[in-house]
């Protein structure tokens, strides 16, 4: 007997809108609750991520070290958690480039390799696209003195989904004028203006409420995840584009896969994190 599919009879509209209610409030639950389910849900994120990338560069017959980049990326994911949070030596994150460096000892191994060195930089493009981002992240949920708040992660990730809505239905409206069609077709300047006056105005609702960095600061945040998000969103298609394919998944309906939902966020994470620290050390937009 076969099992109908329940979300079969909806349109994508409303499976995006059904699976962004749902795998929200999974994650405003967890990173909300304390540091170890933030830590959970953003591992799980992180592993789901790199294998799907993994399988992806493998469809253009890329061989990988799938299993021992994601062990990798998840390291360098919880040793970061680990250093912020109990403020140990910044040293420890010299065991990263030691297990990284495995990758070639593996490789010397594997008979019938025709491109090792292009495989092993295969493997490490994973670890530092997919998973780097995402430990950058640990960086801002972690005060000095090892304390825990969710007010940066959490409004950065209220930014990003207005940013998406506000592209998704300014585009859909009143789209005319392509931004990049080479490489994303669909994507249109109009779209990228609403994504970005409806982040703007996020960010300023959150500097309201939230008050771990002022307003100036959340503006930044918005202004850098609508333009460097915009762009991390474009280097997923070009990267989708290469290997012939519109989703990196369906495991998420109406979004498509991990890699198609955090794509905005791999490449925006870096800049906030770099924005709020030298914002920090030097005094800009303190008020």
């Amino acid at each position: 007997m076969t099992i109908k599919n329940p979300t079969s009879n909806l349109s994508e509209l409303q499976k995006r809108i059904l699976t962004g209610f749902f795998g929200g409030l999974l994650i405003l639950g967890a990173v909300t609750w304390n540091e170890w389910s933030y830590f959970a849900i953003f591992f799980l994120i992180c592993f789901f991520t790199l294998w799907e990338f993994y399988n992806l560069l493998g469809l253009d017959g890329n061989v990988p070290l799938r299993t021992f980049g994601t062990i990798n990326g998840l390291f360098i994911f919880s040793l970061t958690f680990l250093v912020e949070k109990y403020e140990l030596s910044a040293h420890y994150y010299m065991l990263s480039f030691i297990g990284l460096s495995g990758a070639y000892f593996i490789r010397l191994y594997v008979k019938r390799d025709f491109k090792p060195f292009a495989d092993i930089a295969f493997t490490f493009l994973g670890v530092f696209y997919v998973a780097a981002p995402f430990a950058f992240f640990n960086f801002t949920v972690f005060d000095q003195h090892g304390d825990y708040s969710y007010q940066v992660i959490l409004g950065s990730l209220f930014i990003l989904w207005a940013n998406d809505t506000g592209a998704y239905f300014s585009g859909r409206n009143f789209g005319k004028r392509k931004l990049f069609e080479k490489v994303s077709p669909k994507k249109t300047w109009e779209g990228s203006l609403g994504g970005a006056l409806l982040s703007l105005a996020v960010g300023f609702l959150l500097s309201m409420y939230f008050k771990d960095v002022n307003m100036p600061q959340w503006l930044g945040i918005a202004a850098l995840i609508a333009v460097v998000g915009t762009y991390g969103d474009l280097v997923e298609s070009l990267f989708k584009r290469s290997i012939n394919i519109k989703d990196s998944g369906k495991v998420l309906p109406g979004h498509g896969g991990f890699l198609d939902r955090f794509d905005s966020l791999l490449l925006a994470a870096p800049f906030i994190v770099v924005f709020l620290k030298m914002s920090k050390e030097l005094n800009f937009f303190q008020i």
